[in-house]
């Protein structure tokens, strides 16, 4: 089973971080993402748009399942994984501790627009449904809001990725892992130089 798994919305730095976090831990990282590319032989949207999305969500829960049996590092997660009520259930049960990265929705459009891979390798949402096109930034808010409590239902700490750059999240989250409280106290996940972050999107709890 993995020593921490990572998830949260793309764009929220989830597969920078894994790698700072894999170096700090010693450990190794797996990206589910490129598992799933490398298994199928083609990039996420070439497989959505030739096999349509349930496909790609049927590939990309057995890679869920064979990562969570075999990888003992760093896992971070595709960012529609939770979608699935088995994937939760199978996050719940053998990914713990489970991290949910997060960042408002103008942060989380900035970055998706500034990675030159997006239109090659991640479709809208609403092309891979087959919906009409929608403006890039109504999708990413919708969609944030839709998987909100699903993050939520999965995350042992949340930790807003906007407000410090990937080396610091990462040195946060072992900072977390080295002081966690015993199962279901909560607390805040404070930067590591100052006091607790206000709002829900900082909130850190522990199981």
């Amino acid at each position: 089973m993995p020593r921490i798994t990572l998830i949260g919305y793309r764009g929220t730095g989830k597969s920078t971080v894994a790698a700072r976090l894999a170096t700090l831990l010693g450990c190794g990282a797996d990206d589910a993402d490129e598992v799933l590319e490398r298994r199928v032989g083609c990039s996420i949207a070439a497989l959505i748009r030739d096999r349509g999305e349930p496909a790609f969500r049927d590939e990309e829960s057995l890679v869920l399942a064979d990562l969570l049996a075999r990888c003992d590092g760093v896992l971070s997660t595709g960012g529609g994984v939770v979608l699935r009520p088995v994937n939760r259930e199978l996050l719940r049960g053998r990914g713990r501790p489970i991290v949910w990265l997060t960042a408002p929705a103008v942060v989380v459009h900035g970055r998706i627009a500034a990675d030159p891979a997006t239109p090659q390798r991640r479709p809208s949402l609403a092309a891979a449904g087959g919906l009409p096109p929608v403006d890039p930034m109504t999708e990413v808010t919708a969609a944030l809001a839709a998987r909100e409590p699903l993050y939520r239902e999965c995350a042992d700490v949340v930790i807003d990725t906007s407000v410090e750059p990937p080396d610091a999240v990462a040195r946060r989250i072992v900072a977390w892992l080295a002081g966690r409280e015993p199962r279901e106290e909560r607390r805040p996940v404070p930067p590591p130089d100052g006091p607790p972050p206000s709002g829900p999107a900082m909130e850190g709890r522990t199981r």
